[in-house]
């Protein structure tokens, strides 16, 4: 005989009437308060600076300091990360996104004008050139490397140990 052990599963039930109950006499009649934020990142390549403060600073069970100062460094570190990147935002979004629109449009123009129409002559000639390279070497190299291995066949190497 042993300790028998009961799994017990917790579950609230709430009635349909409380659950649908909604805070609107709370806030104001003008919409709804709480819209969803857009993602400015649908493809997430920000990803990697999604930096919190827990992931940058740090302290071991055995250094803690205050927790007073450890929610006022948290704080500040919050406060001046979001006043410095809306202020430098502010500064250099702008024109950021002109010089990018230019290099941009650059770039695009020479892919289209320049790049591929030069990719698809190439591919147009590769054909002819594939022919005329093939014969070529048909023609001069394969009989010299044939002539080569034939005559490096006949050559026999002994170790001679003194």
């Amino acid at each position: 005989m042993g300790l028998e052990k009961e799994k017990s599963d917790t579950s609230i039930i709430m009635d349909e009437d409380e659950f649908n109950r909604s805070i609107e006499p709370i806030l104001s009649k003008k919409g709804n308060v709480y819209t969803a934020v857009p993602d400015r990142d649908p493809n997430d390549i920000n990803a990697h600076l999604k930096v919190g403060f827990e992931d940058v600073i740090a302290e071991p069970i055995s250094a803690h300091s205050f927790d007073k100062v450890w929610i006022g460094s948290h704080a500040a570190f919050e406060l001046v990360k979001f006043i410095l990147y809306r202020l430098l935002s502010t500064l250099l979004a702008v024109p950021m996104a002109f010089i990018l629109g230019v290099v941009f449009a650059v770039l695009s123009c020479i892919h289209i004008w320049l790049v591929m129409p030069l990719i698809q002559c190439f591919l147009m000639l590769l054909p002819s050139v594939q022919v005329v390279w093939r014969s070529l070497t048909d023609t001069f190299i394969t009989p010299l490397f044939h002539s080569m291995g034939k005559i490096l066949s006949s050559v026999q190497v002994k170790a001679v140990e003194n």
